[in-house]
């Protein structure tokens, strides 16, 4: 016997169409008003229980970019907008590495051009196999740009690049390094180098986060915190003292900086694995490390997270400064899982104390509460995708990019599938939040 109703908007169509087995006739009668008496307790198509398509926080598009392939954004005290275009991650990146966002959709290399532009290119070709090139006073492939609290934009530079290939080449000393820019001038302050103990050649030295209070360092001139998120390498948290520019390693490839074996994210329906290089078999998306990177309101707790894992981890500040012969098992013994807070990259922190992260799985950005220990969604939006780099501003906005990073070269299939424009949004942060000033 079979069976069959059809239903539109909730009301009985005029054919219902029954087979009747000759031996059954009785019993398929039965079933035929069972179904009839059943029809008006099942939903119509379209109200059926779904999720929101968005919900939460509104989300307000500052920036498109239609030229390169954007990681981070700051924004100065005055609304002055900076971005950075790794060339590691984009061998296409090659205009700039950082840049001033002028208008809604235009960009124009930052302090300058010729800075972008290092004699030769970013990789030398001379050295076998290929490497960065090793200028200290040009960019070879910027990472992070970040607002400290005097107002002052610091540029991280990995000292890596891609191939045309995807290949991405190791550093050599003089190419990883951190520029200090004065805003008022638009000028170099400051270089501080990494020696190969700290950024070894296989190092990504990611994000950073600054404390300028003058208590936290014997120089008085603050310090900053960095992740080391190397697919190749050792992960782990840099320190880096503004005053002298000794910068040292702590928890160094511990597991909680690491990836997690055997991950694999979804983002928009699709299972996420990594092609290390062009020929090469994929893998799975754990051996990307520390990433994201928040320092608490108070400068007392550094909480990070790797993309290759969905759990969020912090330790106390005054460990990781600590430098004493003890002092990497003080720092590992320390560390504290705070839970799943969702697959993230970039992190921030505002003038509450609330945590911003991406939750690339799900579309949504979520706020992690440290007072309570408690996730929670604070907006979601389906133009969200690989949400990358937060900044929180002193105008009570977040701001994020949104550039696509699982559709590149690097994830399976290997082809470039990502359509521009890539994206930056701004939210309101609630309870009149703020950037974060630790002076």
């Amino acid at each position: 016997m079979t069976f069959s109703v059809s239903m539109c908007g909730g009301t009985i169509l005029d054919k219902i169409d029954i087979s009747f087995d000759a031996m059954m006739v009785h019993q398929s009668k039965n079933l035929w008003v069972e179904a009839v008496l059943l029809l008006p307790l099942i939903p119509a198509p379209n109200r059926l229980p779904r999720t929101r398509a968005a919900s939460g926080a509104s989300l307000e598009v500052v920036h498109l970019y239609n030229d390169l392939f954007p990681i981070g954004i700051a924004v100065s005290s005055t609304g002055r907008k900076f971005s950075n275009y790794a060339r590691s991650l984009d061998p296409n990146n090659i205009a700039y590495t950082v840049a001033e966002l002028i208008s809604n959709t235009t960009e124009r290399a930052y302090p300058s051009a010729e800075i972008n532009s290092p004699p030769g290119g970013a990789i030398n070709y001379t050295t076998t196999p290929p490497s960065g090139a090793n200028y200290p006073n040009y960019f070879i492939g910027v990472q992070s740009v970040v607002i400290d609290p005097k107002d002052r934009l610091w540029i991280l530079d990995t000292g890596r690049a891609a191939t045309p290939e995807g290949i991405n080449v190791p550093s050599t000393p003089g190419g990883p390094k951190l520029i200090g820019i004065n805003l008022t001038n638009n000028t170099v302050f400051q270089t501080i180098l990494f020696p190969p103990t700290v950024a070894y050649s296989d190092s990504y030295l990611n994000d950073i986060r600054f404390d300028l209070r003058p208590s936290v360092t014997a120089s008085g001139k603050g310090i900053a915190y960095i992740t080391d998120s190397s697919q190749e390498g050792r992960n782990g948290i840099v320190m880096v003292d503004l005053g002298t520019g000794e910068s040292w390693r702590h928890l160094d490839n511990t597991p909680e900086v690491r990836g997690t074996r055997g991950f694999v994210p979804f983002v928009w329906g699709e299972a996420v694995y990594r092609l290390p290089a062009p020929g090469q078999m994929i893998t799975f998306a754990g051996d990307f490390g520390a990433d994201g990177i928040a320092l608490s309101a108070d400068g007392e707790t550094l909480f990070w997270t790797a993309v290759g894992s969905r759990t969020l981890y912090s330790t106390p500040t005054e460990r990781l400064r600590d430098r004493s012969l003890t002092s990497e098992i003080l720092a590992e013994a320390s560390v504290v899982s705070r839970g799943e807070k969702g697959v993230s990259d970039g992190m921030e922190t505002d003038s509450n104390g609330l945590i911003y992260a991406g939750n690339i799985e799900n579309n949504a950005i979520n706020i992690y509460n440290p007072a309570n220990g408690t996730v929670q969604v604070f907006a979601r939006d389906p133009r969200l995708g690989w949400t990358d780099t937060f900044a929180v501003a002193n105008d009570g906005y977040v701001y994020f990019t949104v550039n696509q990073l699982w559709r590149t070269k690097s994830y399976y299939p290997g082809t470039d599938r990502r359509v521009k424009p890539y994206v930056l949004f701004r939210a309101k942060c609630p309870g009149n939040g703020t950037k974060v000033n630790l002076l």
